[in-house]
């Protein structure tokens, strides 16, 4: 039943994106520090398998609006304790990130940007 559900979640979803587009990312030039900070930390632990602007799958899902959304591609919201349990504990084929407590959060910062 579960595995239902989060597949309702993800067709209704897909309908929704394809239907409308998605808000723009912050452009780089109106990043805070802690933004930049974060920026920095997805080009070394993330870019490699998700794509930051965009919606199209590299390795994993492109995170284009990620937190704008009412559903993670999972089917979970997109909260920050969410998003944290993921980076940090991994999820699927998605392996554990070790950061720090001040990377997560510039990292956090930037997936607000998307």
């Amino acid at each position: 039943m579960r595995t239902l559900i989060v597949l309702s979640i993800g067709a209704a979803l897909a309908g929704v994106v394809g239907c409308r587009s998605l808000p723009p990312s912050k452009p780089a030039s109106q990043w805070t520090a802690q933004e930049a900070r974060g920026a920095a930390v997805f080009q070394r632990d993330c870019a490699r398998c998700h794509y930051p602007t965009t919606t199209s799958s590299l390795h994993g899902p492109g995170l284009q609006a990620l937190t704008k959304l009412p559903a993670m591609p999972s089917g979970m919201p997109p909260t920050d304790e969410r998003l944290t349990a993921v980076i940090l504990h991994g999820r699927n084929m998605m392996p554990a990130t070790p950061l720090t407590d001040q990377q997560l959060q510039d990292l956090l910062a930037y997936l607000h940007t998307l």
